[in-house]
């Protein structure tokens, strides 16, 4: 099987706006809005499918859009307006509330869906890729399964294999991991060739040799909990030069009170060092750690999801900066040889969505408004921004995650992108 180069951002928009497009009325009255061209409310739409040889999954050209009706009065409020595709009465500023820029220039091609899985074989939902030191690149997933945590590694699911290892043409290189996992989350390898997955869904992180072999298991199997041998959905790792480890712990009870928020380190063997970071919003305070890296001097960065920044911290956990630039942080990469950060924000959103619902939960979560989606690269030194490749997913976002929730750079400066609606893309240099 063969990319699909066909399979362009260009045409992600247009099939998502022909999905909005064919939302359809269900007779509710709103006042005022049809004179806008808008109608009430919306059933269900048929979402459109990946192009034939894509090895994207069902949900990889939807952008999201609902395939069933909206519960009525869905958040309190009451059915919304759905407008013409290209005719939604607001938009997107030129920087963002928080200081995040949208008009920054797009140094890439559009993206193509990427990678040659074996036959019958689509990717299912993702927040991992990334690259090897020898310039492979590595993707774990949920098991050709859409969705987050719970068991979508579990059940019939057991037989198929999450772990791909890829040459950057896309072909697979290596292939396992059946049975391994309960819900991967995201995967990383250490200067030495060692794989490090975080299972949220088992609350364990594990170290693997490239064959799968397992060779340290951190955490207790099924168990979420606060202590220094626990973890409550820990979501990556990080690798030092020296061996040490930097986990981030807490996928759990964002925008809540509740579930861990911080970062635990441990020396190369396992051994418990230090933890630091608790539920807050303030310097240091941390709401969803999702990604975590590590720059050329050692400092540690974690994408503090629920609180839209990335915080950075000395290797012992003494904060250094806060930057909510990159905006909200799903995944993260830092190429070391330039310092270059890359920043995949595949969440934020305000409440507006144009499918006749709204687009928050109760917790707020997800918010950050007057953002585009996207992935932005810049410096890891000084904070700057310089780049963003945007969502082609058009504003106000239908769904939760769009675009990238993992992100990682070949040795020729292309950037490859995770996505939780089932697909991996990669985006060449102009």
């Amino acid at each position: 099987m063969v990319p699909v180069q066909r399979a362009t951002s260009v045409m992600l928009s247009v099939m998502c706006a022909a999905a909005l497009s064919m939302l359809a009325i269900v007779g509710v009255s709103l006042e005022g809005v049809e004179a806008q061209g808008a109608t009430p409310a919306a059933q269900a739409v048929a979402v459109p499918m990946p192009p034939s040889g894509s090895p994207a999954g069902p949900n990889a050209y939807s952008c999201g859009v609902p395939t069933t009706p909206p519960p009525a009065g869905r958040g309190g409020g009451p059915p919304q307006p759905i407008f013409p595709a290209g005719r939604y009465p607001v938009s997107l500023p030129a920087v963002s509330h928080l200081g995040a820029r949208n008009d920054l220039p797009n140094p890439y091609q559009p993206g193509v869906d990427w990678g040659q899985l074996p036959a019958g074989r689509k990717w299912g939902s993702t927040a991992s890729v990334t690259t090897a030191p020898d310039g492979t690149i590595w993707v774990i997933d949920r098991c050709g399964n859409s969705g987050a945590g719970g068991t979508t590694c579990g059940g019939p699911s057991a037989t198929v294999s999450p772990i791909f290892q890829l040459d950057t043409s896309g072909k697979v290189l290596r292939n396992f991991g059946a049975g391994m996992f309960v819900s991967p989350h995201k995967l990383t390898v250490d200067k030495d060739g060692f794989l490090w997955v975080a299972d949220n869904g088992s609350h364990q992180v594990f170290k693997m040799s490239q064959d799968g072999k397992v060779l340290l298991t951190l955490g207790k199997k099924g168990v979420a909990g606060p202590g220094t041998d626990e973890f409550d959905a820990p979501t990556e790792v990080a690798v030092a030069d020296n061996g040490d480890l930097y986990v981030a712990d807490g996928h759990s009870g964002g925008g809540l009170a509740t579930g861990n928020a911080r970062v635990m380190k441990f020396d190369r063997n396992g051994k418990f060092l230090k933890t630091w970071g608790r539920k807050g919003m303030g310097p240091g305070e941390l709401d969803v750690p999702h990604t975590i890296a590590l720059d050329s001097r050692g400092r540690v960065f974690v994408g503090d999801r629920q609180n839209n920044r990335v915080q950075v911290f000395d290797p012992d956990g003494k904060f250094i900066a806060q930057w909510f630039q990159f905006g909200r942080p799903s995944g993260m990469y830092i190429d070391k040889r330039t310092d270059t950060l890359y920043v995949a924000d595949s969440e934020s959103r305000d409440g507006r969505t144009n499918t006749g619902q709204l687009g928050l939960p109760g917790t707020g979560y997800g918010f950050n408004p007057g953002i585009r989606r996207g992935i932005r690269i810049g410096s890891a030194r000084d904070g700057s921004v310089t780049s963003l490749i945007p969502d082609p997913c058009p504003y106000p976002y239908p769904g939760v995650s769009s675009l990238a929730e993992g992100v990682t750079v070949d040795r020729e400066g292309n950037v490859y992108g995770a996505d939780f609606l089932m697909v991996v893309r990669k985006f060449a240099r102009k």
